[in-house]
């Protein structure tokens, strides 16, 4: 190793953050990555949520190569094309709208801009509501609805000044009352911050927090916020960028809440890889949004969708889902009964293979973002890569490959509680 290490720090702009510096990666197979030096690692961070049908499945590869030998880029705005015809029908028939229309993008980040773009167009009104802990992109309007200041620092005067910013339901950190008291104070307070202003287009939320720890919301929250902004003729836009696609243990986070946003943004686990991010919205709204009110020249790119339309096909035909949510059952139980005897544990918390492990000071009960820096560098001594999250990334995020099996989760797990357990 050292060789592309090298080559990067000439070459690759700093702006770049690493979790692993030194680790330089030639391949991936199903739910492992092989470095220069042939070590073998199990990948317990799938791209950062991205690779839900593990690397290179065979399906998605030969989709990718099939359709990069007919037409690799054509531009949507000059012709209509299979593969983004179907899939936008594809995703429209998955979703639980009633009628539902699609504009793809390249990134969750532009999904998420999209989005507010056309809450913002539709509805003629300024300001947006969002929540603490919230990661939704880097562009600048997904950056203004983003909680984590380090992220917006340089960017003051760009960003978009008209954000309400709420509390997320985080009841590990506001544990000194009882979990329903809590809940429902929360929803008291985004329904009073919410009356007290005029103006709201949309409220943007992730159901399950993915940079910010996480942390799935409550289902009475979720239901109430739906059922409140219907009510106050405010959109809703969900962030599934990070919990859709199985990862949740079903196609996308929203069914275990059983309600229908107006809005949604949808990317990573979309095409096994792929660049690809789908802003997916009712129709009554889309049909609202003026022709070249938005747009892109690589919008639902050949190759792109038909690695989607692979991905979706072998999550159902692989049974992905079920096994995501057996599987993450499976992980989470081992990590609860290590958790008894690893006091800086402090919660482990997930839905599905979307699973995040807080950690913090057994004394002070304080977050522990040194020990989660530790733990990563020892697991991946041992051959498992995981990576953080958490504002002050205080939490591991276990997001493997959905087809792990349960063998597998094991050895994984393992060798996560002996870098726990070396990192004390």
């Amino acid at each position: 190793m050292g060789i592309l290490k090298d080559k990067a720090k000439k070459y690759i702009s700093p702006v770049l953050g690493k979790y692993f510096p030194d680790l330089e990666i030639v391949s991936g197979e199903g739910i492992y990555l092989y470095d220069t030096d042939g070590k073998k690692y199990i990948d317990f961070s799938c791209g950062i949520g991205v690779t839900n049908t593990g690397h290179c499945h065979p399906k998605v590869v030969k989709a990718i190569t099939k359709q990069a030998s007919q037409l690799i880029h054509i531009c949507a705005g000059i012709a209509h094309y299979e593969p983004h015809v179907k899939l936008a029908e594809r995703l429209v028939n998955l979703l639980p709208f009633k009628e539902a229309s699609v504009v793809f993008s390249q990134s969750g980040s532009e999904a998420v801009e999209a989005s507010l773009k056309l809450a913002k167009y539709v509805t003629k009104k300024k300001k947006l509501v969002a929540f603490t802990h919230s990661f939704h992109g880097r562009t600048l309007g997904a950056l203004s609805v983003t909680y984590k200041e380090k992220y917006k620092k340089g960017y003051e005067g760009w960003l978009i000044d008209d954000i309400i910013r709420l509390d997320y339901p985080y009841y590990f950190h506001n544990n000194t009352m009882e979990y329903r008291d809590y809940v429902y104070k929360c929803i008291a307070d985004f329904k009073k911050a919410i009356l007290e202003n005029n103006d709201i287009a949309a409220v943007i939320i992730e159901p399950i927090l993915g940079e910010g720890g996480y942390v799935p919301a409550p289902i009475e929250f979720i239901q109430e916020l739906r059922k409140f902004t219907e009510e106050q003729n405010i959109l809703l836009i969900f962030d599934e960028v990070q919990s859709g696609f199985g990862r949740t243990g079903t196609m996308f986070a929203m069914e275990h809440y059983d309600v229908v946003p107006d809005i949604v943004a949808l990317a990573k686990g979309i095409a096994s890889g792929m660049p690809l991010g789908a802003c997916v919205a009712k129709k009554e709204l889309m049909d609202q949004w003026t022709t070249s009110a938005h747009g892109g020249t690589y919008i639902g790119n050949p190759v792109s969708c038909a690695a989607s339309l692979a991905t979706i096909s072998a999550l159902e035909e692989e049974n992905l889902l079920e096994n995501a949510y057996e599987t993450g059952k499976l992980i989470t139980s081992l990590l609860n009964e290590a958790k008894k005897n690893l006091p800086v544990i402090g919660d482990v918390r997930g839905v599905g293979l979307m699973i995040g492990i807080e950690f913090i000071n057994p004394t002070t009960k304080e977050p522990n973002p040194e020990i989660v820096k530790n733990i990563k560098i020892k697991a991946l001594e041992k051959g498992l890569v995981v990576i953080s999250c958490g504002d002050t990334d205080q939490v591991l995020r276990l997001i493997p490959a959905l087809i792990i099996t349960k063998s597998q989760a094991k050895d994984a797990i393992d060798i996560l509680i002996s870098a726990i357990k070396e990192s004390l």
